[in-house]
């Protein structure tokens, strides 16, 4: 790791001690500076006169004026493109193309080459439900996030794909890949938690259906609410998708007397199992199972092996994910 340089004006000091006839040990000591570093400062000062940082050597860019602020332009513009497409970009301008040329020259701009987060195509009136959502929860208490049952459906790891942004806008729109509703995947999961912990993980087979549905509800709502100790009268979060909102799911919640918290479409950034389910992504991981049989095995015993207290902690901090959630007027948020 690079050290961080000396002022100018702590260079001046370690040459005026130096001159006084202090000896390197005390002096050093004294201003905390490495015995190695005086000495190297005192030799540039006796060669050259001077504690001010001198003009490095190197090689010119070979880059223009001209032709830097052409890629920051384009990389803005498009955060997606790639390098391959500014080296073309590059060539046909007559500018060099190398590609560490490039992107020096993107780096120095304060723009950096980074894995796009996959976040849901929000339309206007969807933002609008979710601020909307936002300030309505806002002031709930402990006590009533602590009786929902959050779920949610995990598809397949999504592709990687790289965008050009600057530090601390991985969220904004125009660095984000947006995403709709859709089935199928290597593998598709249902599964709830609560801040008392996790409950129930459901392998789905095939394209998933209104009727299967029902079914994972019949089997494992329940039981989920009744091992997590929720009480009877526990709350329902699900999300908006066809399928869970479709006669015969509504049919069962409500001969089942289940409360369901209404819920703004294509809105993943309020639902905090979304943690949950990178956690167990990584997880999964790190074990590299090799087939599909393997990879379910693998997700239920992780999923089992989640924390009591990191559930716990994602509904306890629920409150700064709608503030968030305001803040962004309804968009795409870091959570």
């Amino acid at each position: 790791m690079k050290s961080k340089e000396l002022s100018v004006d702590l260079r001046d000091r370690i040459v005026s001690r130096h001159k006084s006839g202090e000896c390197y040990r005390k002096f050093s000591a004294a201003l905390k500076v490495p015995m190695s570093t005086a000495a190297s400062i005192m030799r540039k000062w006796k060669k050259f006169e001077t504690t001010s940082t001198l003009p490095r050597a190197g090689q010119p860019s070979k880059l223009s004026d001209q032709g830097r602020r052409g890629l920051v332009r384009e990389v803005t513009k498009n955060p997606m493109v790639t390098l391959s497409e500014l080296q073309r970009s590059s060539v046909e301008k007559g500018e060099p193309s190398r590609r560490t040329t490039i992107s020096a020259a993107i780096h120095q701009s304060g723009l950096y080459g980074r894995v796009a987060k996959w976040k849901p195509l929000l339309s206007k009136r969807q933002m609008a439900a979710c601020l909307e959502f936002a300030k309505r929860h806002l002031k709930d208490s402990q006590t009533m996030r602590n009786k929902i049952l959050w779920s949610y459906e995990l598809f397949g790891v999504n592709a990687r794909h790289h965008v050009w942004r600057k530090p601390g806008t991985a969220h904004h729109q125009a660095n984000t890949i947006p995403t709709v509703k859709h089935g199928g995947g290597s593998i598709m999961l249902w599964g709830c938690f609560s801040a008392a912990g996790t409950g129930r993980l459901v392998s789905i087979k095939g394209k998933m259906t209104a009727a299967m549905c029902r079914d994972i509800l019949d089997e494992n709502l329940l039981q989920s609410a009744l091992d997590l100790r929720l009480g009877r009268w526990f709350i329902f979060q699900q999300d908006n998708n066809p399928k869970h909102t479709a006669k015969i799911s509504k049919k069962w919640l409500q001969d089942n007397s289940v409360n369901v918290l209404e819920w703004p479409s294509q809105s993943p950034d309020l639902n905090p199992i979304e943690h949950l389910w990178r956690d167990l992504k990584m997880a999964v991981h790190r074990r590299f199972p090799s087939n599909l049989m393997e990879l379910e095995r693998c997700c239920k015993e992780e999923w089992a092996k989640l924390a009591k207290d990191r559930c716990a902690k994602l509904v306890a901090s629920y409150s700064k994910r709608l503030e968030a959630v305001i803040v962004a007027k309804g968009a795409s948020t870091k959570y």
